[in-house]
């Protein structure tokens, strides 16, 4: 018998995108607690802003709680895997804040959010609320998300233009957030990433001092890890109203990545 000794076959490398992140945040010039949270997991490409509803305590525990849901969430395996965990953990996160806010006297608990998730070369964004999701490609800012909030509503019907509803007096009335509704109702949008692209997630204490023509000039003028701190630092020079928390992530590179072979299994899949 002869025995011919063979390596095992190897798979390609494949090319996926390399991000960088940077974040800041800040109480403001008025408040005397920051209720804002935020993640930076760029290691298993997941980025989160929060910003509690409630006011004292009862925000800042609120936006706790809606980033602790992620804080340990493992690795995905494949794209599907890691929306629906996802989607669990924003369940989840309602469910704790509907059940403290009926053990507490203030009736509710609450607080917005904005989720980045990045797998392979696509990117998932769900929010609920009014803290915003920006993509900055080719020199342009783009709005991803869209508020959830009455003035939204009122430029949506043609009430009002986008310009009168910054003055108007229900402009912090948010019509969704994590905990305010026994089921979650929440937006999500799907893309494609290319190398270049940056993406910037806030809380209104960013977008309602700060004009979106002038957050791109910050951005396109500092350092990925210079431009989170130079936006609070123009939010704060505005007035600083509001808590004020800034989550940039940016896809710099392809970069080659070998998998190990699975024994003529397929390999991860995406639901792009």
């Amino acid at each position: 018998m002869t025995v011919t000794e063979t390596d095992a076959p190897t798979r390609p490398p494949i090319s996926r995108p390399h991000f960088l992140s940077a974040a800041a945040t800040h109480v403001g010039a008025v408040r005397k607690l920051n209720e804002d949270h935020y993640l930076d997991r760029g290691n298993i490409g997941l980025w989160l802003v929060a910003d509690g509803v409630g006011g004292a305590s009862a925000g800042d525990w609120g936006s706790k709680q809606v980033a602790a849901q992620f804080a340990a969430m493992p690795p995905p395996r494949n794209a599907p895997e890691f929306l629906a965990h996802a989607k669990m953990g924003l369940t989840a996160a309602n469910a704790a804040l509907r059940a403290h806010a009926s053990s507490t006297p203030r009736g509710m608990v609450a607080s917005t959010v904005v989720l980045l998730l990045v797998y392979d070369w696509y990117y998932t964004m769900l929010w609920a609320g009014d803290s915003r999701g920006y993509l900055v490609r080719e020199g342009q800012l783009q709005r991803i998300t869209k508020d959830h909030s009455e003035v939204q509503e009122l430029i949506d019907s043609g009430v009002i233009t986008p310009e009168q509803a910054e003055n108007h007096p229900r402009a912090n009335v948010i019509t969704r957030a994590v905990g305010a509704a026994d089921e979650l109702h929440f937006d999500r949008i799907a893309g494609r990433i290319r190398v270049g692209d940056m993406f910037l997630l806030c809380t209104d204490g960013l977008t309602k001092e700060v004009s979106e023509p002038r957050i791109l000039d910050i951005i396109s003028n500092h350092p990925l890890d210079q431009a989170p701190h130079k936006l609070v630092e123009a939010a704060l020079a505005s007035g600083g109203h509001d808590n004020i928390t800034v989550v940039l992530a940016q896809c710099t590179k392809a970069a080659d990545v070998l998998l190990p072979e699975l024994n003529g299994m397929n390999g991860d899949k995406s639901d792009g």
